[in-house]
């Protein structure tokens, strides 16, 4: 987008920080390394920053905005590039299977809204089999959340369900005033990798999510406390899992031993 067009208002409502730190974009886009053959999907482009550094004459690109007025300045600056579609949606209700056609997977990547990170993360994941890897500018906070280790304080349900689907890595942090306006927070970069054999494929994701949520429910309680009515002190014996412990402290394979258990 041209750096003399005029800049675009930011809208609360949509949770609008706009990257304009030109080091940041720069290394965001060699941390993505995009390919002619690549098929990126870029979620909330706002002024099309990251949009021009990633795009060229050969790779396939989808933008999903939510503005309609960054809608017409986006349509202006890249409707020049045959590989460029722009869809007017929510991120939240979009349906990423519908642009896998091409047999390639795709290669997510934006500065997510702080309102809609996690949720819109999660969704994600459960579409993890046609995405070759997510690159996100996020809040400080849920990135260390996703790369959290079992006995930290920021273990919980959005690291565990993450690494059960992807390898995390944080990749550098962003201070606010890269960003207009600046925000009240740090953030980060964060890319996912869907890992290329399911970890634990014997386990129904479905039924995980499900334990996972119950086992963090309440953080300051025990699992004894969060399944009671659903499992006994001797079915997490039998799963050599302390009852007495709290789900911060339980690895991922915990988390698939009690899912598997309960399946059965």
């Amino acid at each position: 987008m041209s750096r003399n067009a005029p800049r675009h208002h930011p809208r609360k409502r949509f949770g609008q920080n706009f990257l304009r730190d030109e080091s940041t974009i720069e290394a965001i886009a060699r941390a993505i390394a995009p390919d002619d053959s690549d098929h990126i999907v870029e979620i909330g482009p706002g002024e099309g920053a990251l949009t021009q550094a990633l795009i060229n004459g050969e790779c396939r690109l989808d933008a999903i905005e939510l503005d309609r007025d960054l809608r017409t300045r986006l349509l202006a600056a890249f409707s020049k590039y045959p590989g460029f579609t722009l869809h007017g949606a929510d991120a939240l209700d979009f349906d990423f299977a519908s642009l896998a056609t091409d047999g390639a997977r795709l290669r997510v990547v934006g500065n997510l809204p702080y309102n809609i990170s996690t949720p819109l993360i999660f969704k994600l994941l459960e579409q993890a089999p046609i995405i070759k890897d997510m690159h996100f500018m996020l809040q400080l906070e849920v990135v260390e959340r996703l790369a959290a280790s079992p006995g930290s304080k920021d273990w919980g349900r959005l690291g565990v369900m993450a690494q059960f689907w992807c390898e995390v890595e944080s990749l550098f942090e962003v201070p606010p005033e890269a960003f207009y306006p600046p925000p009240k927070v740090h953030s980060a970069v964060v890319r996912l990798t869907p890992h290329p054999r399911p970890a634990y494929p014997l386990v129904d994701p479905t039924s995980l999510a499900r334990v996972v949520a119950q086992a963090f429910s309440q953080r300051r309680k025990t699992l004894r406390n969060n399944f009671k009515g659903t499992m006994e002190d001797n079915d997490f014996g039998g799963l050599a899992i302390d009852p007495s412990a709290r789900a911060e402290t339980l690895s991922i394979a915990d988390f698939v031993a009690i899912a598997a258990h309960l399946h059965v």
